[in-house]
């Protein structure tokens, strides 16, 4: 019914796995609860989103811990990142409203932590409500930034649909001069964000010649929207004047690995560029 990748690996590796959506219903089948439950990278893909906070609230032990994993709303604004805003992505959270949500279902944040990994991850740590677990001094720390920068404010999001506007014409202008110039620009990576950008923008071949991957599974492909054919990296013959990098989020990754090209004049231009500062 599912893709089953990894429900075959797992199950091969004896790890006992339901190759099912989990809601509340498949919670109640399950019948087991447990002392930690994690949803890494998943939180903000739910169509059910009651049912399935519901079940992990079900399925949790009195003294267990949920850990969730998501994209931080608050950076995606700060970062002008709004190329993380695709049809996978249903919900973006921030911490008041990912509060509010588990306050529905008798669950309570009591930590959270930001790691840098996608301009922005938020891991936020989360107890039966009422339970003894004292919320942390960064988990206040956080809630208030949120209240210091108007974070769940309409306002910012406003300001920021004009922010992305600006960075779209800055983004062509840069584009249009380098083809002006004679100079060849490729881009790094086909991610699925990188669609986001490349469609708002209205960027095509005309300004990216192709857009080179490692994954081979996206040999002879093209960008959906854009046209861009995409070019396994192994294969390349040549070079570009610029790499318009569009899997920025491994930006320390590519520098590190792709020292020769840059030493050799090939200019890596990141449109999303996010602070190393993660307050």
């Amino acid at each position: 019914m599912f893709r089953d990748g990894a429900f075959r690996i797992a199950t091969e590796a004896g790890v006992p796995t339901r190759n099912t959506f989990f809601n509340l219903e498949a919670a109640r089948q399950i019948g087991r609860k447990f002392h930690v439950i994690n949803a890494a990278g998943v939180f903000f893909h739910l169509e059910e989103l009651h049912s399935v906070t519901e079940g992990i609230r079900e399925s949790l032990r009195e003294d267990g811990v949920f850990v969730v994993q998501f994209l931080y709303m608050k950076r995606i604004v700060e970062n002008i990142a709004f190329d993380q805003i695709y049809h996978e992505h249903l919900l973006y959270y921030n911490l008041r409203p990912l509060e509010r949500l588990l306050d529905r279902h008798g669950l309570a944040l009591f930590d959270a932590h930001l790691e840098p990994i996608h301009g922005g991850s938020m891991i936020a740590f989360i107890a039966h409500k009422g339970s003894d677990i004292v919320p942390t001094e960064r988990l206040r720390a956080f809630k208030a930034a949120e209240d210091r920068d108007g974070s769940n404010e309409l306002m910012t999001y406003l300001q920021f649909a004009e922010r992305i506007e600006r960075f779209k014409e800055e983004n062509l202008g840069y584009l249009r001069a380098a083809k002006a110039a004679g100079k060849r620009v490729w881009g790094f990576g086909a991610p699925v964000k990188g669609n986001t950008m490349l469609n708002y923008f209205g960027v095509g071949p005309d300004l990216i010649e192709c857009l080179v991957e490692r994954n081979e599974l996206r040999r002879d492909l093209y960008a959906p929207g854009s046209h861009i054919p995409v070019k396994i990296e192994r294969e390349l013959t040549g070079r570009p004047d610029i790499y318009y990098v569009l899997a920025w989020n491994f930006k320390k990754e590519i520098l590190e690995r792709n020292q020769a090209l840059i030493r050799d004049g090939v200019e890596f231009f990141f449109p999303v560029n996010p602070s190393d500062t993660l307050a």
